[in-house]
């Protein structure tokens, strides 16, 4: 009930001070099964105007730091969010995100684990194929476009959702390739390691 409130409450704000056009909306699965949206991260609204305009709560990974101060910590946790360690293998956090989807929820992630100008594809690590290909889950690749100007158009593309073979062994290597495959999803660019 709370994270419904709080969803249509700030979703009627975004929605009319950014102008959200959502495009291929119809890729969004319509079963109520475990899910991980995958963008990619410009500003500290993009996890904020996704789950404006999301139909299933979204749990998000977040950097730990925000839970450092006690209000926004409860908040974030009332939402659903969790932390996580960005500099460091966060185990906890894995397991929390693997939780999530065994109770078939949606998980959201943005890998290139901080805000971004430019795209780099190497910084992406195995972490997203690692956690779908664990929990036979599929992703969902959304891109974000704009800059978040007041009352200028900001657009959210959904693409074609994806899923990784769980009967292959991956090496790491090949789940770094896999995520960062999927990342170019996200962006719209051409896949270069085909392993999906």
């Amino acid at each position: 009930m709370f994270y419904k409130f709080v969803q249509v409450f700030i979703g009627f704000f975004v929605k009319i001070i950014y102008r959200i056009e959502v495009l291929g909306i119809e890729n969004i699965p319509v079963e109520e099964k475990r899910l991980i949206v995958c963008g990619n991260h410009k500003s500290n609204l993009d996890p904020v105007t996704l789950s404006a305009i999301f139909p299933r709560q979204i749990h998000w990974m977040a950097k730990k730091e925000l839970f450092q101060y006690k209000v926004l910590g409860d908040f974030l946790n009332k939402m659903g969010a969790f932390p996580v360690d960005r500099n460091n293998n966060d185990l906890k956090a894995v397991k929390t995100a693997l939780k999530i989807l065994k109770n078939e929820d949606v998980l959201g992630i943005f890998p290139e684990a901080t805000r971004v100008s430019e795209i780099d594809y190497t910084r992406i690590k195995s972490g997203v194929a690692l956690i779908a290909q664990k929990t036979n889950s599929e992703v969902l690749p959304v891109f974000i476009e704009g800059d978040y100007k007041p009352f200028r158009k900001n657009r959210i593309y959904f693409r074609k959702p994806v899923k990784i073979n769980k009967e292959i062994k991956y090496s790491n290597e090949e789940l770094e390739n896999i995520s960062q495959d999927i990342m170019r999803m996200v962006y719209g660019d051409e896949i270069k390691w085909k392993l999906l």
